[in-house]
């Protein structure tokens, strides 16, 4: 009976230290690395054979690739309902003062492709595409129509039908 307790002690002790490494200690972070890892989790999905990295760099790339073609108040719309960390890498180096990145299709996907991930598994539109329906159903769908009337023409190809894509 005492090696079932000590096992079951022992059990408990390593699930704390998985916790403790698993939290930072403060809630506003623990909920920011949760949420970005579901939407990393949901590109993951769409994007096989991705890691969660290469879906971490294609999230990245594709978001900042569109922020990049934005008015600056869709940017900050768009970021606000990004988890706090997302919004950190979204908008990382950006420069509104550049913003209206050239507005057609090739260009853009050379922009995402640029910034992925060296020897990313898919191809570049794929990743753009499952980035663009992970955020249809994550953001608001008031914002989603918004950023896909303000977008480019060819770049409302790439979103998904049912969020207003064509």
């Amino acid at each position: 009976m005492t090696e079932i307790k000590a096992a079951v002690r022992q059990a408990s002790m390593l699930r704390r230290k998985e916790e403790d490494v698993m939290s930072t200690g403060l809630p506003v972070f623990d909920t920011t690395v949760q949420e970005t890892n579901e939407w990393l989790r949901a590109v993951e999905t769409r994007l096989p054979p991705c890691s969660r990295v290469e879906a971490y760099g294609a999230t990245r790339a594709v978001l900042q690739g569109l922020r990049d073609r934005l008015p600056l108040a869709l940017v900050l719309g768009l970021s606000a309902q990004l988890p706090m960390l997302m919004r950190g890498f979204v908008l990382e180096g950006w420069r509104p003062e550049e913003a209206g990145g050239s507005r057609d299709l090739k260009t853009f996907l050379d922009d995402v492709e640029g910034r992925l991930p060296p020897g990313f598994p898919r191809e570049t539109i794929a990743a753009a595409q499952a980035v663009l329906a992970v955020a249809a159903k994550r953001l608001d769908p008031g914002e989603v129509d918004k950023i896909i009337r303000h977008s480019p023409g060819a770049l409302r190809t790439l979103w998904p039908v049912e969020a207003g894509g064509r």
